[in-house]
C-alpha cells in the first residue's frame, strides 16, 4: 500500500438476511455439536419473503428439531413481528438433508497418511483436511482486537445499533442494517475519517432527520474515536431516505455470502470460504481460526507489529502443503524465523487445530454476526482469540 491513502470496511448487523442464514447454519451446528461432539455438518440456509430453506450435508446421531433451531433463532435477532414481513413465528422452514459423501468421509476418517500406513489411526494426523484450500489469519497491534480500525470500527457501529435497539432506547429501529468506515491513513497509521456509513431499517412513522440526529447521539458519537472525526468527515445515514422494508422480505439471505465481513475488511486476502453451518473438520474454518491464532499470537509477542499467516491444504491430507508469512516490513526477527517459530510452536493438522483450539464445543452461533475475528467482546472469548502463546513465542524469539 501507498504511504498515504484511504480505506473502507463495512459491518451488518444480525438482522441482514445473509446474517439471518449464517446464525441459523451455526444454531443447526451448535445443535448438534451439543449432542455429538464429532457429527460432521455442512449446514446452508436461504432465506426470502416468508421462508427459509435449510440444506446441506449432516451426518449426526443427534437428533434435533431443524424448523424450531430456524424459528428460534429468526425471532431472537427480532423478526418477530408480520409487520417486518419475515416472523419466525410464521415462516415456512423447509429441511433438505443429507449425509456427507463417503468419498469426502474416507479422507477426514483416515488421512492419506493413515492410509499410507504412515501413523497410526489414534495418531493426531489421523485426521485429513475436509477440503483443499488455502486460509489466511492477520493480527495488528493497531487496536484492542488486533484488528484493522476500520472493521473493528464497522463491527462495533453495528453492534451499538442492536444494542439501542433491543434495549428500546431507539424503539423505532428495525432488525435490518449495515455501516461502513474509510479511514485515512498516513504510514500504516489512522489519521482520520473521511466517511462513515450508517443505514438502518426503521418503522415508517420515523423521519430522516430524526434518525439522523439519534444515529449520530447514540451510535456514530459513542463508538468513532473523537480524534479522527472533524469537519470534514462524511457522515451518511440512511443516504437513500427511507429503509422501511429491510430482511428477508427486501432481499434474500444466503450462508457465507459476508465472507469479508466475517474476517478483517479486506484489508488482507481471503482464501474464499465461509465459515458458518461447518463443523471444525473443514479447514474453510479451523484453518482460518488457526492462523488467526498464530499471528495475534506472534504481534502480542512484539515479534511483529503486523502478522499476516497463509496456510493451504489438500483434501484427506493432515499436513499442510504450504505456510507462508509477511509481516510488512514490521517484523523484529526474519520472517524466515517467523516461519520456524510457527512450525515448531502451531499444529496445523485438523485434529491438532480441533484439540488446540477446544472446536467441538458449540460457539458458533455467537460469532456468525459481527466477525468471527476479534471477539473479545463475547462473554467467553473463543480458542482462536487467546494470547496464550505470546509469552513462549516471545522468549523464544529473544525478544
Amino acid at each position: 500500500m501507498a504511504d498515504s491513502f484511504i480505506f473502507s470496511s463495512e459491518s451488518v448487523t444480525e438482522g441482514h438476511p445473509d446474517k439471518v442464514a449464517d446464525q441459523i447454519s451455526d444454531s443447526v451446528l451448535d445443535a448438534i455439536l451439543k449432542d455429538d461432539p464429532m457429527g460432521r455438518v455442512a449446514c446452508e440456509v436461504l432465506v426470502s419473503t416468508g421462508f427459509a430453506v435449510v440444506a446441506g450435508e449432516i451426518t449426526t446421531t443427534a437428533h434435533v428439531d431443524i424448523p424450531k433451531i430456524a424459528r428460534e433463532t429468526i425471532n431472537g435477532i427480532g423478526y418477530n413481528n408480520a409487520d417486518y414481513g419475515f416472523d419466525g413465528g410464521t415462516c415456512a422452514v423447509f429441511t433438505t438433508i443429507d449425509e456427507q459423501s463417503g468419498d469426502i468421509a474416507q479422507g477426514v476418517d483416515k488421512a492419506i497418511e493413515v492410509r499410507d500406513s504412515a501413523v497410526s489411526e489414534e495418531d493426531i494426523a489421523s485426521t485429513g483436511a475436509g477440503d483443499q484450500g488455502m486460509m489466511f489469519g492477520y493480527a495488528t497491534n493497531e487496536t484492542k482486537e488486533f484488528m484493522p480500525m476500520p472493521i473493528a470500527l464497522s463491527h462495533a457501529l453495528a453492534r451499538q445499533l442492536a444494542k439501542i435497539r433491543k434495549d428500546g432506547t431507539l424503539p423505532y429501529l428495525r432488525p435490518d442494517g449495515k455501516t461502513q468506515v474509510s479511514l485515512r491513513y498516513e504510514k500504516r497509521k489512522a489519521v482520520h475519517a473521511d466517511a462513515i456509513v450508517v443505514s438502518t431499517q426503521h418503522d415508517p412513522e420515523a423521519t430522516l432527520e430524526q434518525i439522523r440526529a439519534d444515529i449520530i447521539k447514540n451510535v456514530i458519537n459513542p463508538i468513532v474515536p473523537e480524534n479522527l472525526i472533524d469537519g470534514d468527515t462524511k457522515i451518511f445515514v440512511n443516504p437513500t431516505g427511507r429503509f422501511v422494508k429491510g430482511g428477508p422480505m427486501a432481499d434474500s439471505g444466503l450462508t457465507g455470502r459476508k465472507i469479508i465481513v466475517d474476517t478483517y475488511g479486506g484489508w488482507v486476502p481471503h482464501g474464499g470460504g465461509a465459515f458458518s453451518g461447518k463443523d471444525p473438520t473443514k479447514v474453510d474454518r479451523s484453518g482460518a481460526y488457526m492462523t488467526r491464532y498464530a499471528a495475534k499470537n506472534i504481534v502480542a509477542a512484539g515479534i511483529a507489529d503486523e502478522c499476516q499467516i497463509q496456510v493451504a491444504y489438500a483434501i484427506g491430507v493432515a499436513e499442510p502443503v504450504s505456510l507462508n508469512v509477511s509481516t510488512f516490513g514490521t517484523g523484529k526477527i526474519p520472517e524466515a524465523e517467523i516461519v520456524k517459530l510457527l512450525r515448531e510452536y502451531f499444529d496445523f493438522r485438523p485434529a491438532a487445530i480441533i484439540r488446540t483450539l477446544d472446536l467441538r464445543k458449540p460457539q458458533y452461533k455467537s460469532v456468525a454476526a459481527y466477525g468471527h475475528m476479534g471477539r473479545i467482546d463475547l462473554p467467553e472469548i473463543p480458542g482462536w482469540e487467546k494470547t496464550d502463546m505470546a509469552d513462549t513465542l516471545r522468549k523464544a524469539a529473544r525478544i
